[in-house]
């Protein structure tokens, strides 16, 4: 198991060609809300992959807020331990 760990850590350690670059950016560029408008215009991949940076670390903090609020609805409901050892499982899958 270790050799597959070692190589796969290489190989993500291995430069994206320019192509691998080009195709990741083509397809990210519709994902993002902010440059939905700017299908026709041409943007940067560098901004392209800036927004990308940016929305997921949004996306990470609405997920932290979202986790805060229902741990403190949790500790409002008075859930039991087996309660909460449920709602634990369900929200993993």
């Amino acid at each position: 198991m270790s050799s597959r760990r070692s190589s796969s850590s290489s190989s993500r350690a291995s430069k994206p060609s320019d192509d691998e670059i080009k195709e990741l950016v083509l397809k990210l560029q519709p994902l993002l809300p902010q440059l939905h408008h700017a299908r026709n215009t041409p943007v940067s991949a560098s901004s392209i992959l800036e927004e990308t940076c940016s929305y997921i670390k949004r996306l990470h903090r609405e997920v932290e807020d979202l986790s805060k609020r229902l741990s403190q609805l949790l500790d409002s409901a008075g859930i039991t331990d087996v309660d909460e050892e449920l709602i634990r499982t369900l929200l993993r899958h």
